[in-house]
């Protein structure tokens, strides 16, 4: 079966005001972990009770500070301009529900696990971070660059799962899926979920 890509309605900037207000030392793991499962129990309150729900979140970490999604374009080559040539980790976020069983709360039992991955920016020109961010590209995601688009020829290289930099790290994945006695098989046969 395919999977339905259904995006939360969320308001990211107040889930995670609200998780460093209750927990002003919340490491970047922990933040987008806050943030995966609230997407996730977003889309749940709208889902069949038989579907598995899978909500994701990521941030880059570069010099201490969380970077999510740019604020504008001139938001964007400051951050470019700040990675290039250096090294950040990109910290994706998981959070997955299993199918309702009526004994977990709210019928869903959840399960969350992140992933760190160093990310090598390769040194970008002025016209190049220009022409980049007039794509609109990395307006769009954390970190105000992306491996599998057209921010790929800019990242020198990476240190951990690819995956993750993507947004969806398939290990992160298929050890959750473990632990609700499913494997990343089940996924791939129809009918069997």
């Amino acid at each position: 079966m395919d999977p339905l890509v259904i995006a939360a309605d969320i308001d990211e900037d107040q889930v995670l005001a609200a998780a460093l207000a209750l927990e002003p030392g919340l490491g970047p793991a922990d933040q987008v972990l806050r943030l995966a499962r609230a997407k996730a129990e977003a889309v749940a309150q709208r889902a069949p009770g038989s579907a598995l729900i899978l909500g994701c979140d990521s941030m880059l970490e570069l010099d201490g500070e969380v970077l999510g999604k740019p604020t504008g374009p001139a938001d964007a080559k400051r951050r470019i301009a700040q990675q290039s040539g250096r090294e950040a980790v990109l910290h994706s976020g998981h959070w997955l529900f299993g199918p309702a069983d009526g004994k977990a709360e709210q019928g869903r039992k959840g399960e969350g696990a992140a992933s760190g991955t160093v990310v090598r920016f390769g040194q970008m020109t002025e016209p190049e971070i220009d022409a980049y961010v007039a794509t609109g590209e990395p307006l769009r995601v954390a970190g105000a660059f992306t491996i599998d688009g057209l921010g790929g020829p800019f990242i020198e290289g990476i240190d951990g799962d690819h995956h993750g930099v993507v947004g969806l790290s398939l290990p992160v994945l298929r050890h959750l899926l473990e632990r609700f006695g499913l494997t990343v098989f089940d996924l791939w046969r129809p009918g069997l979920l």
